[in-house]
């Protein structure tokens, strides 16, 4: 299978709507401070942004808060004002249907699980309260598969039509590069682990 640039994809959309009365509306799924330095910048000019933080992977509770806290510190610091919906943290049920996959590495099934999870349970949200658009900040992540992200992004929208899939590479463009000066610059937590249990496993045992 090709791979699809899922970046020009964004660009695609952003000349759709760039020129409308009014931006659209976009249910942002984002993951922690860092991952949302370079996606904010790119397209906070042409949507009408919320932030969906639905992270019941991150192991532990204190880690999901730790970056929720690192996050909302960020958006304070460069005066944005962007509305934001928190779903309870669940990370023992949501774990439970990882578990089959636990001893693979990072990439594969588990980690599709783990997105499908999320982003359907964000989409759902989306679709149930009328946004134009939803989307995620995690493709900006060197460890995280755009093309995985996107499919399943584009099959859930089948599912709730009436919300449009914002396709997206943010790792393009040396975009993580750029992240990282922003880290720097703002002194964000960086971690550094992807979130589950499993992965937190793998990290531990190599320090």
């Amino acid at each position: 299978m090709n791979n699809v640039n899922y970046q020009k994809k964004l660009f695609e959309i952003i000349e759709k709507v760039k020129d409308l009365p009014q931006k659209p509306t976009l249910l942002l799924h984002a993951c922690c401070g860092p991952c949302f330095t370079i996606p904010y910048e790119e397209i906070k000019d042409y949507f009408d942004i919320t932030i969906i933080y639905n992270n019941s992977n991150i192991y532990s509770k204190e880690e999901h808060d730790r970056r929720l806290s690192e996050l909302k510190r960020y958006i304070k610091e460069i005066g944005a004002t962007i509305k934001f919906i928190e779903f309870p943290y669940d990370g023992e049920s949501f774990v439970e249907d990882l578990k089959p996959y636990c001893d693979q590495k990072e990439g594969q099934d588990r980690c599709r699980l783990c997105f499908g999870k999320r982003l359907e349970e964000g989409y759902r949200y989306a679709f149930e309260h009328h946004f134009d658009y939803y989307g995620t900040i995690m493709t900006i992540s060197r460890y995280k598969n755009a093309q995985d992200i996107n499919r399943i992004g584009l099959e859930l929208e089948k599912k709730y039509p009436t919300t449009k899939w914002l396709c997206a590479d943010f790792k393009k463009n040396n975009g993580y590069e750029k992240s990282l000066e922003i880290i720097r610059e703002h002194g964000l937590y960086f971690q550094e682990f992807c979130g589950c249990i499993f992965s937190y496993t793998v990290w531990k045992n190599k320090h």
